[in-house]
């Protein structure tokens, strides 16, 4: 697996808000308001990144957490329908999410949090399927492990000793 540094900053990045919340600390003065953003950020060419910013205002939180987004990007393998490579299924936590290879014209079919990831990562045809926990973040980041999990034929080839050939069939 290919796990090189990318540079965000020349990049034209698209950005998601996948859910903002309002936390509260109790102190002896009332209570404290805080927000946390779950922001998802990536180019639609093959590179996605989540990233959670914390901060008292909402537009501060959004900008924290996209810079946290660009610091955690990864590469995406996509075959030639922009979809996956082969089926995988990401954890994280107790959050599952199934990534099913799908042909041209299928389209993506996820649910929210899932789909805020695949849009950005530019993948067009993908089936997801998520399973366990359905907590926004955990299916966030479990989709961010599918999809780093995913491997080329060329990446299996090199990694069995074989040829491309033989992988395929």
């Amino acid at each position: 697996m290919r796990q090189e540094r990318i540079d965000a900053s020349q990049m034209e990045l698209v950005e998601k808000v996948v859910s903002i919340k309002r936390v509260t600390k109790v102190v002896k003065g009332g209570r404290n308001f805080r927000f946390t953003a779950l922001v998802v950020v990536g180019d639609g060419n093959g590179h996605v990144g989540a990233g959670l910013g914390k901060a008292t205002e909402i537009p501060e939180a959004i900008r924290k957490g996209k810079e946290d987004a660009m610091k955690k990007m990864i590469s995406v393998s996509l075959d030639e329908n922009s979809s996956v490579t082969h089926d995988v299924i990401g954890k994280f936590g107790s959050a599952s999410v199934l990534l099913k290879k799908a042909p041209e014209g299928t389209g993506v079919i996820a649910g929210g949090p899932a789909r805020a990831v695949i849009e950005a990562a530019g993948v067009k045809n993908i089936r997801t399927k998520s399973l366990g926990s359905n907590n926004k973040q955990n299916v966030v980041l479990a989709t961010i492990e599918g999809l780093k999990a995913v491997k080329t034929p060329e990446d299996v080839a090199r990694l069995r000793g074989k040829s491309i050939e033989e992988i395929l069939g």
